[in-house]
């Protein structure tokens, strides 16, 4: 997608609480105690899946949608879809269609979905997979593309074709079992990386000079040539990353190892607490550390709290920011936008919900061309926003964010003018709880809407209608 509307004639303001820039209203409205509702698209009702007319979500008078590619579903290149459908981004493909790459957040020792002789660790069972789909949602083809990896969580799309898929886990042999319970000791490699996958042939190694933690997504800034990365560590402190490879990748071509990781801190606040008590609109000038030992080798299997903040506990040592669970990230016009999935206080009548964080969410924004961290939103309750995880621009330049709550999760836009707005709602997924929004990605030309429910048996879904009429 051309993103080119938003921010252009503000881009190089220096932004300070009250002045006008990037998201400026949204600070204004974040101080009276949550934005006003916008109008969005009007109320959301029950609309039919053109797939086979089960009602699967709520949406605005004429909007349509069709899903696809659920899991169990064989592919058109060989295998079985998986589930847990999580983090993608979308590619112009040929006739107006999208490439569709998509992680699968599987965990434990599962066993590869796809050729074990392709596989990282052929004993993992996430990765991604590669679609061609049209702007409807019918499948042209699709199959595996990074295979045996673990906890593929989100990452990023890359502007040379590629896109960057994070694993949120520290597993491996040499660490003990995380808490679902999978026997690690099965695992054949070290987990915890980031992988490039490319829109053709096969992706790339890890990157292990990119860290071994707990990370969630992705996000390049083409001016610095750097790597912005978030951390979802859900019982402990997360942190706010980036890696500056030995040469610009869009240069390269690809992202190199061997680069340094650094990680965000306060400057004069060391280990400043942003998790919560954040008045919005403050901001902060950053400095970032560097990481020593990226890619730590354990020995004696230490238990898996250890190991998990073994990267994050280095940068806190010299003073590293904490924020709570860091998930969703995306680069707009020199601006990093990165949701703090748990960041915030509790409002009255919320319960915490569980892990790092009390809150149900925050957006920050990081400003590269000054190096300048801003606080832009944080939701004052959980029927307003709950607990925002996966995050993209629309072509407008709108935020779109995925919930990760409980009951019914919602697509939500965050307008420039710090706005919320309704726009989708996701029935209740039988026998799933937990089901959830991720990885929504506009494809190419702003027709379609493309997200995933990610629950035990997820599908993909494509979401077309009056856009113009609306802020997306």
């Amino acid at each position: 997608m051309r993103r080119r509307r938003f921010l252009a004639a503000t881009a190089a303001l220096a932004v300070a609480p009250g002045c006008a820039g990037p998201y400026g209203g949204v600070v204004r409205a974040g101080r009276t105690g949550g934005a006003t509702p916008a109008p969005g698209y009007g109320p959301l009702r029950a609309v039919p899946d053109a797939r086979d007319g089960e009602v699967r979500l709520h949406l605005p008078e004429g909007f349509s949608y069709r899903s696809f590619n659920a899991a169990g579903e064989p592919f058109t290149q060989g295998g079985v879809t998986p589930g847990r459908h999580d983090g993608m981004a979308a590619f112009r493909g040929p006739r107006g269609d999208a490439i569709l790459i998509r992680n699968h957040e599987v965990n434990g020792p599962v066993g590869a979905f796809g050729d074990p002789a392709d596989a990282y660790d052929p004993v993992a069972g996430g990765g991604t997979a590669t679609l061609q789909v049209t702007r409807y949602g019918q499948v042209v083809r699709s199959g595996p593309s990074l295979n045996g990896t673990m906890m593929n969580c989100s990452g990023g799309p890359m502007p040379w074709g590629a896109w960057v898929s994070c694993e949120e886990t520290v597993n491996g042999p040499d660490v003990g079992d995380d808490a679902s319970g999978g026997d690690n000791t099965r695992l054949t490699r070290a987990h915890g990386y980031i992988f490039e996958v490319p829109l053709r042939g096969r992706a790339s190694g890890p990157i292990r000079s990119a860290g071994r933690f707990a990370h969630e997504s992705a996000a390049y800034e083409p001016r610095e040539g750097a790597l912005y990365l978030t951390e979802d560590n859900f019982d402990f402190p997360s942190g706010f990353y980036r890696y500056l490879p030995p040469k610009n990748p869009a240069r390269a071509g690809r992202i190199l190892d061997g680069g340094r990781l650094q990680m965000l801190a306060v400057r004069g606040e060391p280990r400043a607490d942003l998790s919560g008590g954040v008045e919005v609109g403050s901001t902060y000038q950053a400095d970032w550390v560097d990481i020593d030992d990226p890619d730590p080798k354990f020995t004696g299997r230490p238990d898996n709290a250890t190991a998990v903040q073994a990267v994050g506990r280095q940068g806190r040592e010299q003073g590293a920011a904490i924020f709570a669970r860091l998930e969703g990230a995306v680069q707009h016009h020199g601006t990093i936008y990165f949701t703090s999935t748990q960041g915030g206080a509790t409002a009255e009548g919320d319960t915490p919900p569980s892990g790092f964080g009390d809150g149900r969410g925050q957006v920050w924004a990081y400003e590269t061309w000054h190096g300048r961290l801003r606080l832009v939103y944080e939701s004052p309750r959980a029927m307003t926003l709950d607990l925002p995880d996966n995050i993209t621009t629309s072509p407008r330049g709108t935020l779109v964010l995925c919930e990760d709550g409980s009951g019914g999760n919602y697509l939500r836009g965050l307008t420039s003018g710090g706005r919320i707005f309704d726009f989708a709602r996701m029935r209740p997924v039988q026998g799933d709880p937990d089901a959830e929004f991720a990885g929504s990605t506009f494809g190419p030309g702003g027709h379609t809407l493309y997200v995933n429910v990610q629950s035990k048996r997820g599908a993909t879904f494509a979401i077309w209608g009056p856009w113009q009429r609306g802020d997306f």
